[in-house]
């Protein structure tokens, strides 16, 4: 009969569709079940371990001249002329202008002809004191005329010496017609040119000479920073640094070649800031560094004699915030430990708590890994790095 044998095909093919699809079932739940999810998952392990780390903070400052000197005039008069060529290198008592120097060539020329002129009374009154001082002795002249003569040479002495000292002054201002430079450095614009008239009390520098052979580097430092680092020396947490060497990091990025040295904290708190003042000073014999540069500066500050080093990738942090890491506990288990971290050093943290000398703490295979799931663990080898950044 067709429609019995039609309806048997049709039940034959579901059966079939059936089959198939509970032998796909059984296929995707042996997949799952495969190595990934079954047996153990591979795993890279390092030991923590405690070392001494050198540790250090990283503060902004600005660079500063060594030296700096604003030029003045010491005396007044009219400019005639510029004797330097602006942003040259001069040095010390080079000539930088030269001031009108008639009014006070004239002033020394009078001050000499003074002198002159005591020098010869003064002889005469001397030669007058030699000869009454012999005719008092017979007679001559009385006591009283001697003793007039006496002081009136004393009298010429004074004089010659106040006109010594005119003289020096009128030479010293005649030497202050040309304006030298105070320190040996770059100099920058003038602010004047040929003509001006300037006064010896002026406020306005004419230029002003920098000396960059070496270069100042200001900082500054949280208070609180500096307290709890003096409370971590005295508690013996930290060790000395034990240097005061300065490395310093340029705008650009990169590193100045040339260390530096830590010259003074300041003992005084900005009360603006909360801030203390640090002061380092560096070589500067390229020039590299000039006034006003912002830069980063490396400060070593002590030593963490039982320091922990973790890897940043092996540290995640759980709903909380804190920061977890999985650890590998004698069964073979992964297991997720809280750990307290302090600051980064390199790549790496800091580990102040949570973790003990001998843990197995996983770095590679994370994504694959449950807590309490069995691990196959593989000992890997982390970089050492010694020195934390703050």
């Amino acid at each position: 009969m067709p429609f019995p044998t039609s309806r048997a095909a049709l039940s034959a093919a579901a059966l079939a569709a059936v089959a198939l699809t509970l032998s796909a079932c059984g296929q995707a739940k042996g997949g799952a079940s495969g190595p990934g999810m079954g047996g153990p998952s591979d795993v890279g392990v390092i030991v923590a371990r405690t070392q001494p780390v050198a540790l250090t903070v990283e503060l902004t400052g600005r660079t500063s001249a060594f030296l700096v000197s604003e030029v003045r005039p010491q005396v007044s008069g009219i400019i005639k002329a510029r004797l330097f060529q602006e942003g040259a290198y001069v040095r010390a008592g080079q000539a930088l202008y030269q001031i009108d120097p008639a009014t006070y060539q004239a002033a020394y020329n009078s001050a000499a002809a003074g002198l002159a002129q005591a020098q010869a009374s003064h002889n005469a009154a001397r030669l007058k004191a030699d000869r009454f001082a012999k005719l008092v002795e017979s007679g001559a002249v009385s006591r009283q005329d001697n003793d007039d003569v006496q002081a009136a040479a004393q009298q010429a002495v004074a004089n010659v010496a106040a006109q010594k000292a005119a003289v020096d002054m009128a030479r010293i201002n005649l030497g202050y017609t040309r304006v030298v430079a105070p320190i040996s450095g770059r100099i920058g614009k003038s602010a004047i040119t040929a003509g001006a008239l300037v006064t010896a009390s002026q406020t306005d520098a004419l230029a002003t000479v920098q000396n960059l052979d070496k270069i100042y580097v200001d900082l500054t430092q949280s208070s609180a920073e500096l307290l709890k680092l003096q409370r971590d020396l005295a508690s013996g947490q930290l060790g000395d640094a034990g240097s005061a060497q300065v490395t310093l990091k340029l705008e650009d990025g990169t590193t100045y070649p040339v260390q530096g040295r830590l010259e003074f904290s300041d003992i005084t708190v900005d009360a603006g800031t909360g801030s203390v003042g640090l002061r380092a000073v560096f070589a500067n014999p390229n020039r590299v560094l000039l006034p006003g540069m912002y830069v980063r500066a490396i400060l070593a500050q002590g030593v963490a004699t039982s320091g922990m080093l973790i890897p940043q990738p092996a540290v995640s942090r759980d709903p909380k915030g804190d920061a977890t890491v999985m650890v590998v506990d004698a069964k073979g288990m992964a297991q997720p430990r809280v750990i307290v971290t302090s600051q980064t050093v390199g790549d790496q943290w800091l580990v102040s708590s949570g973790l003990k000398p001998g843990d197995r703490v996983i770095v590679e295979g994370l994504q694959k890994v449950r807590p309490g799931a069995p691990v196959k663990p593989t000992l890997i080898s982390a970089p050492a790095l010694t020195s934390a950044k703050r």
